[in-house]
């Protein structure tokens, strides 16, 4: 799977999208034309949590489309935001310049080619089926709130395509590191991976993304994606390492403040 231009592989950023909805599914989902909005109750996800438009022909009606999606996101107590990618219709995207929108967050999908990874025969961390260990650690490792454990276990649980689940410990310490790998027929992709603050540059990320690309690659995987902020420096450095190249990217757009 080649990283080529977005403007000239729409098919390529349909296809990692779709992998993307199921790895990271969303308890509601409802289709406005080829506009899907995705909302969560529980987790504040911004990927759980926005209007994702599909089609770049698809601009109708953009006020009365996005009034409906606001009182949509009012209902759950969310912000309304959309999800800018290479599928959005650019008069969509300039309307809502237009009107004051914001866009505040840019991230990069990227791809590797798992076969022209050097990958060791065995893999150091097996993955766990657990879920109530792996949020537990999830939790421990980036700080967040512990009040999002039924949030998360509850994605996690809706997860339909094969997934492992992958937690470094050091004793006396617990979890140190964690993720999470969604195989989804020839793609896996590689989700929540973190490293505990105290541990890093310690080749922590090294080897849990070892061990959760070897284990896809030993599941049938042919390709890997993620997604990462591209402000994050280290974790694009690493995985450059791992051959990792951008697809595309997309961003975040929410309302001015009223």
């Amino acid at each position: 799977m080649q990283a080529t231009s977005p403007a000239s592989n729409l098919p390529l950023v349909r296809r990692l999208e779709a992998v993307g909805f199921r790895a990271w599914p969303a308890a509601t989902v409802i289709y406005d034309g080829s506009w899907q909005v995705r909302l969560a109750g529980g987790h504040p996800s911004k990927r759980l949590n926005c209007v994702v438009p599909l089609d770049p022909s698809d601009c109708r009606d953009m006020d009365l489309r996005l009034e409906k999606a606001r009182k949509r996101f009012q209902s759950y107590g969310r912000p309304l935001l959309l999800r800018q990618t290479p599928l959005a219709s650019p008069q969509l995207i300039e309307h809502l310049a237009a009107e004051g929108w914001e866009r505040f967050e840019t991230v990069k999908v990227m791809t590797t080619e798992l076969g022209r990874l050097a990958l060791p025969d065995t893999i150091d961390h097996l993955p766990s089926h657990d879920i109530g260990r792996f949020v537990d650690a999830s939790l421990s490792v980036t700080g967040e709130d512990a009040g999002l454990k039924p949030a998360l276990a509850e994605v996690l649980s809706a997860i339909k395509p094969a997934s492992g689940l992958f937690v470094i410990e050091e004793p006396p310490h617990g979890p140190v590191a964690v993720a999470l790998c969604v195989q989804d027929n020839d793609l896996a992709g590689v989700m929540e991976l973190a490293v505990a603050a105290a541990f890093r540059q310690r080749g922590l990320g090294v080897e849990i993304l070892t061990s959760a690309l070897r284990w896809a690659r030993i599941s049938g995987a042919r390709a890997a994606w993620l997604q990462v902020l591209d402000s994050n420096a280290p974790a694009l450095a690493l995985y450059r390492k791992f051959g990792f190249r951008e697809a595309y990217e997309y961003h975040y757009w929410r309302e001015a403040q009223r």
